[in-house]
């Protein structure tokens, strides 16, 4: 049985090397802002288990069964959030913090339970997949909002960044999942984009766009 340092260390792992499958430790290490020797020691812990394919100075890797232990702890937090936002009236800036400690509850059978309930949801309040209980995940193909042209409708689908202050600054400006943006201009200089929506217009900066996923 893992322990929360050791789920949280999977559950990084995963986030990390989605795109490129592998990651280092250094990345690791920044991301949980843990120190470079403590996270190598766990590295060659979880090696031990079956569950990274480590070496000193290389990429790390999660094997397959590595993956479904980090997927399958992705799916409780995930489908926490959407239970707190769905069934309790939480903000999607108010959950992250709750289902970090939720998701290291061991019971399956509270989550397949809380997935019933949610009718069994695709993605979390910020648009992330929810993996299944087998640990498979399926994952969409969205556009960051930065790569659009001017004159595009679309409309957002997730968020890349789900911090309290970001989440409470699209709050702030009537942003969120499902709704439609028209691109009105693009700022060559600086990146940033007006767009219109729900009857308003708004600029938003390059940081921001590149933040906001669309369809």
């Amino acid at each position: 049985m893992n322990s929360y340092t050791e789920e949280n260390y999977l559950k990084a792992l995963f986030i990390l090397s989605t795109e490129a499958g592998e990651t280092t430790v250094n990345a690791l290490s920044k991301s949980l802002e843990i120190k470079m020797p403590t996270v190598n020691s766990m590295m060659k812990k979880l090696s031990e288990k079956g569950l990274v394919n480590y070496e000193s100075y290389k990429p790390v890797k999660l094997t397959e069964k590595g993956k479904k232990e980090a997927a399958l702890i992705i799916r409780k937090h995930r489908l926490t959030e959407m239970f707190l936002v769905e069934k309790m009236g939480f903000g999607w800036e108010q959950v992250h913090d709750i289902a970090e400690q939720v998701e290291h509850i061991k019971s399956p059978a509270f989550f397949d339970k809380m997935d019933e309930l949610l009718a069994y949801p695709k993605v979390d309040p910020h648009g992330s997949p929810i993996p299944d209980k087998h640990g498979k995940i399926v994952w969409k193909k969205y556009t960051p909002l930065s790569e659009c042209i001017k004159g595009q409708a679309v409309v957002l689908a997730a968020v890349t960044h789900s911090s309290d202050d970001f989440l409470k600054f699209l709050n702030a400006r009537g942003l969120h999942l499902g709704i439609s943006l028209k691109i009105k201009s693009i700022e060559p200089f600086d990146g940033s984009m007006v767009v219109s929506y729900a009857k308003k217009t708004e600029t938003l900066s390059l940081v921001v766009c590149e933040k906001l996923l669309v369809a």
